[in-house]
């Protein structure tokens, strides 16, 4: 009975906006009735799965695939062994021409090699999860990719940008970049996350910075003025616009601890490693003058570090 009570308790404080900070660094998805939790490692991979698909303008069915697919494999970990000469997310075998070991060990190249199989079945989007992983996999085991596909899913469906805010994690808050504004006038940790950004998802149009350093244009405090911010632009606002931005923002999230991330903010919503467990909240612009949509992040991606 005492454990039934502090569990209703928790779910109670949860449900309310306060949540406890009893567990360690972990990422969390909620789409529907679907509630799932990564690690660190997973969410990475997952994240990359999902900015890869959308870079090579896929659907998220594909995503949900190939997430279902990783988590049978390896649990969505980047793993050195396997069946036979079976290695990485998708335990790809060099001796079936995937790559080499060192190819294959890379999680962007075997995504990558996922995806090229998985575009050559005719009409895998409305196959099933077993049968279009089958196809490209060859698993002896196939009817295992169903267990995972509402795992998949919802992954896949916050990892897009389709289910906004329902993707979120739980770090450890970064340590303070110390690093001086190089020539474009980021700090080496801001500039490493705009990086980053475009590796994942391509060339995106990118702000809030200048080689001289910004002294305007931005609330007091800003980490813009420091060097330490990058705006991601999604603009004109549209329905497609905000997906986007919705699946860089949680891209971000899932990558906060690697990219020593502060603060994430779009579409109202606001994300920060210091107050992580509370998840995305609402977000409420500084008074000041100009126009709201920007003040309020719906046009872009903000993230700062540490």
């Amino acid at each position: 009975m005492v454990v039934a009570v502090v569990a209703a308790g928790l779910v109670v404080l949860t449900r309310s906006g306060f949540v406890p900070q009893l567990r360690g660094e972990e990422c969390t998805v909620e789409v529907g009735d679907t509630y799932a939790t990564l690690d660190l490692e997973q969410a990475e991979h997952a994240s990359l799965m999902a900015a890869i698909a959308m870079r090579r303008g896929l659907p998220a069915r594909a995503v949900t695939i190939a997430v279902a697919t990783a988590y049978q494999e390896s649990k969505l970990r980047n793993i050195d062994y396997g069946d036979r000469d079976s290695v990485g997310l998708f335990q790809q075998r060099p001796s079936q021409g995937w790559g080499t070991v060192e190819q294959i060990m890379q999680p962007r190249y075997a995504i990558t090699r996922f995806y090229e199989g998985l575009e050559k079945i005719d009409g895998y989007r409305s196959l099933s999860i077993t049968e279009a992983a089958q196809a490209v996999q060859r698993s002896g085991y196939p009817e295992a990719y169903a267990d995972h596909e509402a795992y998949g899913r919802a992954i896949a469906s916050a990892l897009t940008g389709n289910s906004p805010a329902a993707f979120t994690c739980v770090v450890d808050p970064a340590d303070t970049d110390e690093g001086a504004p190089g020539t474009n006038g980021l700090t080496p940790s801001a500039e490493a996350v705009r990086v980053d950004v475009r590796k994942a998802f391509g060339r995106l149009p990118t702000g809030g910075y200048a080689p001289e350093g910004v002294s305007t244009g931005h609330s007091a405090g800003s980490k813009h003025y420091d060097g330490k911010a990058v705006d991601v632009f999604f603009r004109p606002v549209t329905a497609q616009a905000k997906k986007d931005g919705w699946a860089l923002a949680q891209y971000l999230v899932a990558n906060a601890r690697r990219l020593g991330l502060a603060t994430v903010i779009y579409d109202a919503k606001i994300w920060t490693a210091r107050r992580a467990p509370q998840g995305w909240r609402d977000y409420t612009p500084p008074a000041r003058d100009g126009d709201r949509a920007v003040l309020e992040h719906r046009d872009h991606v903000h993230v700062d570090v540490a």
